[in-house]
């Protein structure tokens, strides 16, 4: 029998952080029947990661040549044995709207994953591609901040959903996505059907075949994963990334401005100015 392989492909602001922080908490304790594998630093889950964005933004045949590379380097580090595999990386899924001139809903994400299943099915894997989805009207914002806060965007949130106003609902992805890899092959998950905030990724698991009186014995979450940045915090980097910065020192400030929300907060009536 094929041994079960899924590539849980994000997307991009639906709880992937806290999922993924779950998801190694009980690496250790579920190792008997599950083979975890997130973008910690220094693994080749990193670089896939790296590859999918590059690969998502332009069809150049080197770029997809690299991702699948990368790709077969994650399945060469696998251990042996017969414990289904879960890949999680939500870069998988390529870019996102707003990071690298990006305005649709991943439209490269078919055909990047086509192969890759391929790849993995000559491995003797059974693959399957599982994404979470969450409501368009609580997503597109998160998006935008999150662009603003890690791609350099620096157009202002009406901007972004002028750029983004002919974007199609979750069906039309899961529908191409279905075209291109098989219906059984892809599974969506929503965020909001999430039983349960301290133990992310649930439905995931479920669907990896883990016992849920297991799931419910595993040690939940204290706290959540990358937390949305102010608005006037946003609204500081979104300025920022109008500038002629170096991209190291720009991270470097961005990373500062996220330690240090209370200073980007706007001060009551009562305190005054300077």
């Amino acid at each position: 029998m094929s041994r079960p392989l899924i590539l849980h492909v994000g997307v991009q602001k639906t709880g992937t952080t806290s999922l993924q922080r779950f998801l190694r908490r009980s690496a250790e304790a579920l190792s008997d029947t599950l083979i975890v594998r997130t973008p910690e630093e220094g693994t080749p889950m990193r670089p896939l990661g790296r590859a999918a964005i590059a690969a998502s933004l332009s069809e150049d045949r080197d770029r997809r040549l690299a991702l699948s590379d990368a790709f077969g380097t994650v399945l060469d580090t696998l251990p042996d044995g017969p414990q289904t595999v879960v890949l999680s990386h939500e870069n998988l899924a390529g870019a996102m709207p707003g990071n690298g001139g990006e305005t649709r809903l991943y439209p490269a994400l078919p055909g990047m994953m086509a192969p890759l299943l391929d790849q993995a099915a000559a491995r003797g894997f059974a693959p399957r591609v599982v994404i979470y989805t969450r409501r368009m009207a609580s997503w597109l914002p998160s998006v935008w901040a999150q662009a603003v806060r890690t791609d350099g965007y620096g157009r202002t949130w009406d901007e972004f959903q002028a750029e983004t106003a002919g974007l199609p609902g979750w069906g039309d992805l899961i529908r191409r996505l279905s075209a291109a890899l098989g219906s059984e092959r892809v599974t969506r998950v929503r965020l909001e059907d999430e039983p349960e905030p301290e133990r992310p990724g649930r439905q995931l698991l479920d669907l990896a075949g883990i016992d849920p009186a297991r799931i419910d014995a595993l040690p939940p979450l204290d706290g959540r994963g990358m937390e949305q940045l102010s608005a006037n915090a946003t609204e500081f980097l979104r300025r920022l990334n109008g500038l002629a910065l170096n991209p190291h020192a720009r991270d470097r400030v961005a990373d500062l401005v996220s330690r240090s929300q209370p200073l980007f907060t706007a001060p009551s009536p009562s305190e005054g100015t300077l």
